[in-house]
């Protein structure tokens, strides 16, 4: 799963109204080798800022157009909490992201066993 998930390097990864940017790399849990993040270049859009988005808010892959495709707005990604490689990954950032989203955050029990889609 791993292998077909790192082919998913480069697609661009699509809003509800229009492109983001593209998948530029991955945050795996170094534990369990799940993958936590996408980690998304915005460049073609917003130049300089990558931001992060985890795979429980993919609404599903476009492998022959190379499309993954998310259930947000442009402009809620516009205000995420940006990420650098040089930040520490805390939870007390991921907590912020997921706020910022709306969503639950991996670690909550309500979304235990729930799946990705890839």
């Amino acid at each position: 799963m791993l292998h077909k998930t790192m082919e998913l390097k480069g697609f661009h990864l699509e809003a509800e109204d229009g492109e983001i940017g593209h998948v530029e790399d991955f945050i795996l849990d170094d534990d369990s080798w799940i993958v936590r993040y996408l980690i998304v270049d915005t460049g073609n859009w917003l130049p300089g800022r990558i931001v992060l988005v985890s795979p429980l808010w993919v609404e599903r892959i476009d492998w022959q157009d190379r499309k993954v495709l998310v259930l947000m707005s442009r402009e809620t990604v516009r205000n995420s909490p940006e990420y650098t490689e040089a930040s520490l990954l805390t939870r007390e950032y991921e907590m912020r992201l997921h706020e910022h989203y709306n969503r639950l955050g991996y670690w909550d029990k309500d979304l235990a066993g729930v799946k990705h889609a890839f």
